[in-house]
């Protein structure tokens, strides 16, 4: 057997707040057929509910203590303090671990990560399967990379004194350039000339011939997925960002902080005050659990810019409290205060 295929394969799942990167990782672990599979999970912010959601999916194929969270920390920045020891968790594990899957944070850069496969202590172990984007089509069809821009657009076209490069579309076109499989997610909102749309702002963004596949829910045949056989770290050289000069970069056009949300008595009023924080605030995600008076399965919670979904999600377990809490990530300097006022009700 060679080195290359004694090493175990990874795939980075890419992709901007929102478009739907952990929604693909559930289905991808609901069909895994019988492969063992690991999952590292890296949040923007304080705490790990993409992480839950993941633990939350109850399949043989990835036990709970193959999850590994890595929050409050971006991996494109932190690799060797995060990255590393999470890779040495899981490569420790009994049986033995037959694919990993990373979830990378909405802001993450995927370059320095496959760069990192160079790594003595990583590449003898593992290789990079394939780099995958999740992108919204949704946004993509109305002219933006996601929901909830239109504000930030406007705000920056009205103001000659701001610059008008977006940061936001260069984490796009960075995610994009890196990408051996696009995903264009939630076809189902859109109608075909928007997906006509949505699918030329990905291809513009391409900087080479890369097979885009259009879905709703995330629900990605697993074996499209997983064993694309890539090895992108053997070519991530050619793979050219707008941030290849840059010795480091920074998330601060971003800010993300935690609600408390006690006990609620009807989800969909909650999901209406949701909708208010996207439409009078710089928000661009709202993510998290509930507990609803009188159900015993927690409520999740998820908002894309005004689009709010909300479902039950698992039992409450025992050991834990009903404690609701609400991850909020926006621009940076958005008013904290009257958010949470209005999402604690």
């Amino acid at each position: 057997m060679t080195s290359s295929l004694a090493r175990v394969p990874c795939t980075i799942v890419t992709g901007f707040l929102g478009a739907g990167k952990t929604t693909l990782i559930r289905h991808v672990l609901a069909n895994a057929q019988g492969r063992r599979l690991a999952v590292i999970v890296n949040e923007f912010g304080d705490v790990g509910i993409d992480g839950e959601l993941l633990k939350g999916c109850g399949d043989a194929s990835c036990p709970e203590e193959n999850v590994v969270e890595l929050a409050n920390g971006c991996l494109c920045c932190t690799v060797a303090d995060e990255f590393v020891p999470a890779l040495d968790t899981i490569l420790s594990r009994q049986p033995a671990v037959e694919h990993i899957v990373i979830e990378t944070s909405g802001l993450a850069l995927p370059k320095p990560l496959v760069q990192a496969f160079h790594w003595p202590a990583i590449k003898s172990r593992v290789t990079v399967d394939g780099v995958v984007a999740v992108v919204d089509g949704a946004a993509l069809a109305n002219g933006r990379v996601a929901t909830d821009l239109a504000a930030l657009a406007s705000q920056r076209a009205a103001d000659p004194a701001l610059g008008h490069d977006n940061p936001v579309e260069e984490v796009f076109e960075d995610q994009i350039a890196c990408a051996d499989l696009v995903v264009l997610n939630k076809r189902d909102l859109i109608d075909p000339a928007g997906a006509d749309r949505a699918m030329a702002k990905v291809a513009s963004a391409l900087p080479r011939a890369v097979k885009i596949v259009a879905v709703r829910d995330g629900k990605v045949d697993p074996t499209a997925l997983l064993g694309l056989g890539v090895s992108t770290e053997d070519d991530i050289e050619n793979r050219r960002t707008r941030h290849d000069a840059e010795v480091e970069h920074d998330h601060d056009d971003f800010d993300s902080f935690v609600v408390p949300v006690p006990e609620i008595a009807d989800p969909a009023e909650l999901a209406e005050r949701v909708r208010s924080v996207a439409e009078l605030h710089d928000v661009f995600r709202v993510k998290g659990f509930v507990a609803v008076a009188g159900k015993p399965m927690r409520l999740l919670l998820q908002a894309v810019g005004a689009r709010v979904t909300h479902q039950y999600d698992r039992a409450w377990r025992a050991s834990e409290p009903r404690d609701g809490r609400l991850v909020v990530i926006g621009l940076k300097g958005l008013d904290r205060a009257a958010v949470a006022r209005i999402l604690s009700g």
